[in-house]
């Protein structure tokens, strides 16, 4: 396979439900916004109150010593990474961010949008941050689309994870699809503004250039529709990042539903999203993901939720290609 990195979109990931108006705990609430879903009501990851007593805490720009609250833009369906349960985001993002806030003593509050949405809302100060297991590439850093051209301002990324994409086809796989190759003259869904949609747009273009028939491709708000599209048959396959598209095949329909083929192809990393102004906070991010990963804390959250072979041995800044 050829896929283009991981996750998600370059302007702006199993996904368990669509996405819902989430509680938020205690009394940080949050307003809804124009690129929100559903109300944009979040959760808050971490116990940590604001106080200098955390390790990190001097790192913080005054805003965010003073307020205790980095507020977080997430797409909550994509499980395991983040999705909603029991009314509240949980995943390996919240958990990894808890683990942040201690080292930085503060509570990191997560707001739930669609993904596509979620760097606009970073760059008009809705968000702090964006942290919703979305790929660092050089397009997303520089701000620009798919053909080059500039669609607004990029961002810095602080890198917490790695993984490569696999597809998702319909138990059993009955289109016998192993590769990207095997597309083509066949229809595919996919979660619109996603990275995944652009290897999908490049295989289509490949396949025609080779003569061997269309890829039509199906893109739809989230990636629940277009997992639904492959179980009806509608379409052959999905595209996703493996620790995703494994959970995905391995608890849809008890397992029933969907299943991986071929490999897991393309790692590349996730990275936390910053504004570029923002490099105080982007500094502190980075050496507070340093700080949990050699206490072990960051190892734990990754052994928690079965993707330890996605770890990253230091942060890196802008890492992505």
């Amino acid at each position: 396979m050829t896929a283009s990195t991981t996750r998600r979109t370059t302007a702006a990931r199993s996904r368990v439900a669509a996405v819902g108006a989430i509680a938020v705990a205690g009394a940080l609430v949050l307003t809804a916004c124009g690129d929100q879903t559903n109300g944009g009501t979040g959760t808050d990851s971490g116990k940590t109150a604001a106080g200098s007593s955390a390790p990190l805490f001097a790192k913080l720009p005054k805003k965010y010593q003073d307020s205790g609250v980095i507020k977080v833009g997430t797409d909550a369906t994509y499980a395991p990474m983040e999705y909603e349960e029991g009314g509240q985001i949980v995943g390996v993002d919240p958990d990894i961010a808890a683990a942040l806030g201690k080292e930085l003593g503060v509570k990191f509050q997560f707001t739930s949008g669609t993904f596509d949405g979620l760097i606009s809302s970073l760059n008009t100060g809705r968000q702090d941050i964006v942290m919703s297991s979305m790929s660092d590439t050089k397009a997303r850093q520089e701000g620009l689309d798919d053909k080059g051209k500039k669609t607004g301002k990029g961002v810095d990324f602080v890198d917490y994870f790695t993984s490569g994409v696999s597809l998702l086809v319909k138990k059993g796989n009955p289109s016998k699809i192993t590769s990207l190759d095997d597309l083509c003259g066949k229809k595919v869904a996919v979660q619109r503004g996603t990275i995944y949609e652009d290897t999908f747009k490049a295989q289509a273009a490949k396949c025609t250039k080779a003569g061997k028939g269309a890829l039509a491709i199906e893109a739809f708000d989230t990636d629940p529709e277009a997992q639904t599209r492959v179980k009806s048959g509608g379409a052959v396959a999905d595209l996703n990042d493996y620790p995703i598209a494994a959970h995905i095949a391995k608890t849809a329909g008890g397992g029933n539903d969907f299943e991986v083929a071929g490999g897991q192809t393309d790692a590349g990393p996730f990275g936390i999203a910053v504004n570029k102004d923002n490099t105080q906070l982007r500094d502190a991010l980075k050496d507070a993901l340093d700080a949990i990963i050699k206490n072990g804390e960051y190892a734990k959250v990754l052994e928690k939720w079965d993707v330890k072979n996605s770890a990253v041995t230091e942060a890196t800044v802008n890492a992505g290609k």
